[in-house]
Parts: C-alpha cells; sequence; structure tokens
C-alpha cells in the first residue's frame, strides 16, 4: 500500500500542476488535453495487448466494460473534443465513480507490475480529465445534470448487465461483490447493493453540482423580469456594467 499511495500522489502533484498551469496559460491546454487523452488511450491499449501477447485474454474478465472503462473513453473523447454532455459524463463519472475506485484500489497486482501502472495511470487520468475540462476550460455542467448521468448510468449498467448475463462475466460487480473490500460494502450484499447505489449515487452527484449553483443567476434573472414588468429600472449587478437607452423625444437643440 505504501507504493500504491506513493504512486497516487505522484500522479495527483503532475496532474494538478497541470491543470493549474493550464487554468493561467491557454498555450498549456491543447498539450495537456493530448497528453490526457493519450495517456488513457495508451493505457487501455495496452491492457488488452498485453492480456492478448500473454494468451491470457478473457471475454468475461478482459473487455472495457466497468465503469471506469468507459468513464476513460468518454474522458478521453470530452478533452480533445467537449460538449455538455461529454463534460458531464466526465466529471460526474470521474470523480464519483473513478475517484471512489483510487481510494478504494481493487487491485491485486503489486508494485512494479504492468497492471499496477496501468490501474493508476487509467483512473489518475480520468480524474485529472474531469478537473481539466471544470477547472482549466472552466466549462460547466447544465442545469439538471445529475438527473441526465444518473439515466445514462442507468442504461448503461443494463447494457453491462446484459453482457454479463450473457457471458457469464461480473463487469461493474452486477453478479457478484468484488473480492476486495470497497464502499459497496456498505450498501448491503448482493443484489441490495445495487438498487442502494442509485440514490447513493444521485446524492454524489447532487454534492458535485453544489459548485456550480445556478440560483444566483435565476434569481437575478428574475429580478430582472420583474423589473421590466413594473417598468422599474433593473438593478445593477456589481462587477457588471449595465447600459442604458436615452430616453425618447426631440434631439437637444444647438
Amino acid at each position: 500500500m505504501i507504493a500504491y499511495a506513493t504512486a497516487i500522489l505522484v500522479a495527483a502533484a503532475l496532474s494538478a500542476a497541470g491543470i493549474a498551469g493550464a487554468r493561467r496559460n491557454r498555450r498549456l491546454r491543447p498539450f495537456l488535453a493530448a497528453t490526457l487523452a493519450g495517456a488513457i488511450a495508451a493505457d487501455a491499449a495496452s491492457f488488452v495487448i498485453a492480456k492478448v501477447v500473454a494468451g491470457h485474454f478473457v471475454a468475461a474478465t478482459d473487455l472495457p466494460l466497468s465503469l471506469c472503462d468507459a468513464a476513460a473513453l468518454v474522458a478521453a473523447w470530452a478533452v480533445l473534443s467537449p460538449s455538455p454532455w461529454r463534460v458531464e459524463v466526465t466529471y460526474f463519472w470521474g470523480l464519483a465513480g473513478t475517484l471512489q475506485a483510487l481510494l478504494t484500489p481493487d487491485l491485486a497486482s503489486p508494485f512494479p507490475s504492468l497492471v499496477f501502472f496501468q490501474y493508476i495511470v487509467g483512473h489518475v487520468a480520468v480524474v485529472a480529465a474531469a478537473l481539466y475540462l471544470t477547472v482549466s476550460l472552466g466549462l460547466r455542467p447544465r442545469k439538471g445534470a445529475p438527473y441526465r448521468v444518473l439515466a445514462i448510468s442507468a442504461a448503461y449498467s443494463l447494457l453491462v448487465g446484459i453482457a454479463d448475463w450473457t457471458t457469464g462475466a461480473d463487469y461493474m460487480f452486477l453478479r457478484r461483490p468484488p473480492g476486495n473490500p470497497t464502499l459497496l460494502d456498505l450498501l448491503g450484499p448482493w443484489p441490495v447493493y445495487i438498487f442502494a447505489a442509485v440514490p447513493v449515487a444521485l446524492a454524489l452527484f447532487s454534492l458535485l453540482d453544489l459548485p456550480f449553483d445556478r440560483r444566483p443567476l435565476a434569481l437575478r434573472r428574475r429580478r430582472e423580469h420583474a423589473a421590466t414588468a413594473t417598468g422599474e429600472p433593473a438593478r445593477s449587478t456589481p462587477g457588471r456594467r449595465t447600459r442604458t437607452m436615452p430616453p425618447a423625444g426631440p434631439p437637444p437643440a444647438g
């Protein structure tokens, strides 16, 4: 665990430095985006290639169907081509799911094995991508994003459940709990934890959405609308200039 904690701290420090630098310097953003996407793609490809070359590839365990794998693919796409839904999925899956996998790893391979580094790079890069999109680029989830991402999560879980049923696999632990202790242990035995994870996921998504509280903007818009309806001048927001139109009438003489 010492080697794992050290690797996480080093990776986190490098990611934080890159995210902070990209926030201050726009020229660094394409480089960081390409680095994150490249790291995620190389990590996913190396995992499959290593298994195939060694003759150990098994469809029941080695397909990229876990939530972290899906989050990695969306994150790589999002940093190269941001869109509202890709930003939202990367942010909520990355911080609610992938970050949890880093804190409670299901990792049996010790340092310095290839799988050890694949686990570190793949998971840290997704979290870094989520923070790059929101911190460095300043992108924000839209209103109602927690519910949209929860619906996407449920749909994806259904697809993975079908894959588990047809192949006998246990991706996303939908058929049996993980072998190592995880936060799922706190939600009860199988299959209780599957259904209990839904309100927990919504609570986590809602908590992660708090930094993007949109109530002040909505309140300002309501005030401006009310002022327009009553004919009163709208109060200007501190730090924001308001443009007023000159009163109608003949131009001044002279």
